[in-house]
């Protein structure tokens, strides 16, 4: 018989039972297990960043073609962060143009104390001086963290009524341990420090006077993004100086006013510089001159810096000085330490080498800050041999510097001792009447300046005591920039021409 169909059905093969072929029971649906021990949850999904919005404190007009101009009070949204510390890219969110922003021109838009334009991280001495600008009214106010740092200070310029002289008035603002509300007066507690400023701001309420204006800021300078700058875009104008380095000059680079120092040809390597240049550049501190850039494609090479308008230290006390009182060159002492203090906390130190009053700049409202820091290092080995005719600072150097070379942050100290010296003589020469031989030879055996004392000056016996501890022979004895900081600034606030208990501050 031939091939013929089976009338008998196939049985479906085990991988076709859910076909559903009649006699067959096709397989229910597993439920998806609960995740448990054994079974891994499902990936979340990452939350969308937060977007930063920061509202602009400052103008600032662009230096570089890549940066974004803006105006006081504008918000900002922040794009990239994390690239540079100093420089932020960003986009306005009015006119959505974007670009790169100094991060320092900008707080956030919120109403913590540190975005708020009257909250300031300084200290007491900084707070008098800065409320003692003569364009701040009767009114002008800031708040900082108090001395012991416990709590909160408000201080006011207020005209005294008695002496029709402008004076600071300091308060503790108390924190509450138990919900955190703050006060003067434990009659009037307020949730934030934002509600007790409106307050005062619209009621006196027991203190010297309404609230008015925010003391303004002082502006510090940033950066440029990259250390090597367009020489093309730098316009010298008119020459300020000329010293061991070379000549110095006001310059302009677009909108921004800056100094540029020319170097000598010769009196360094490019590559030298360079490398002390790029760790000058990473230094931040609002008591140091900022190195904003320089130009190195060729000579002579161009050090770009933030402009002090009114020049050299020793130039100001010698042309200007009689005028400063003794808190004023009190307190241009703690500056001093204040910038050196950064340096010595550097990680390892950073050694100045020519700290004199010849190389700290001075801008509006006493203010002065430390200049040249690193560039002796760089300098040709012969320059600094100690001999008479050589450009080495003798007169300001410490013995085991100027004998074995050895410059340290203790060096720097001796030099210090000098600085206060020029300060308080208004820049008098040290060791009047002596060469430089006779110098070296005279403090090794144990001389030291006597205490200073002139017709319009008398040095105070404290302030003598702190040079003789910088000019100790052993450096190890000689105090730290730390120390000298802490004296000064105490010393500055004990010294105000009217200063007044503080009101638990």
């Amino acid at each position: 018989m031939g091939n013929r169909s089976s009338s008998k059905k196939q049985k479906p093969e085990n991988g076709d039972k859910c076909n559903g072929t009649k006699g067959t029971k096709p397989e229910k649906p597993k439920k998806p297990k609960k995740p448990g021990k054994d079974t891994p949850s499902p990936p979340l999904t990452p939350p969308a960043p937060a977007v930063k919005i920061v509202k602009a404190i400052y103008d600032y007009d662009p230096v570089q073609n890549d940066d974004l101009g803006f105006q006081k009070g504008d918000k900002l949204q922040i794009l990239d962060d994390e690239s540079n510390k100093d420089w932020w890219f960003a986009r306005n969110v009015t006119n959505r143009q974007e670009g790169y922003i100094p991060s320092n021109y900008v707080v956030d838009d919120n109403d913590a104390p540190e975005a708020q334009d009257w909250w300031f991280s300084i200290d007491r001495r900084e707070a008098n001086k800065q409320l003692m600008m003569p364009t701040n009214p009767s009114g002008t106010f800031l708040i900082r963290n108090s001395t012991d740092h416990t709590s909160y200070a408000l201080s006011v310029r207020v005209l005294d009524q008695v002496s029709e002289e402008f004076v600071i008035k300091h308060y503790r603002i108390k924190k509450q341990a138990a919900d955190g509300r703050v006060c003067i007066t434990q009659k009037l507690l307020f949730n934030t420090l934002v509600e007790l400023v409106n307050h005062y701001r619209d009621n006196v309420n027991g203190l010297c006077c309404q609230l008015s204006n925010p003391c303004p800021k002082e502006l510090q300078s940033v950066p440029f993004k990259s250390l090597e700058v367009d020489r093309n875009e730098v316009k010298l104008q008119n020459k300020l100086g000329a010293g061991q380095f070379g000549e110095v000059f006001k310059a302009k680079l677009r909108k921004t006013f800056v100094a540029v120092k020319t170097l000598k040809e010769g009196s360094m390597t490019v590559e030298a510089f360079l490398d002390e240049a790029k760790i000058m550049h990473k230094l931040r501190h609002r008591k140091l001159v900022q190195l904003m850039g320089v130009c190195t494609e060729m000579e002579p090479v161009y050090i770009i810096t933030e402009f002090m308008e009114k020049g050299a230290l020793l130039e100001f006390l010698r042309n200007d000085g009689r005028s400063t009182t003794i808190v004023n060159l009190i307190d241009m002492a703690a500056q001093i330490a204040d910038g050196m203090a950064y340096l010595e906390s550097q990680d390892p130190p950073f050694v100045h080498r020519d700290l004199r009053a010849a190389n700290i700049l001075v801008g509006d409202n006493n203010n002065v800050k430390v200049a040249d820091f690193g560039l002796a290092r760089i300098l040709e080995e012969d320059e600094y041999i100690a001999c008479e005719k050589s450009k080495f600072p003798v007169k300001w150097t410490a013995p085991e510097a100027a004998y074995d070379h050895k410059f340290s942050v203790k060096s720097d100290v001796w030099s210090y001792g000098i600085l206060l010296y020029e300060i308080i003589t208004y820049g008098r020469a040290p060791y009047p009447g002596m060469d430089g031989s006779t110098v070296l030879q005279s403090v090794s055996t144990g001389y030291r300046m006597p205490r200073p004392t002139g017709r319009n000056f008398e040095c105070p016996e404290k302030m003598y005591e702190k040079m003789l501890n910088c000019w100790d022979f052993n450096p190890d004895k000689r105090p730290t920039f730390s120390h000298l900081l802490t004296f000064f600034d105490d010393y500055a606030t004990e010294t105000e021409e009217h200063y007044h208990p503080p009101e638990g501050d």
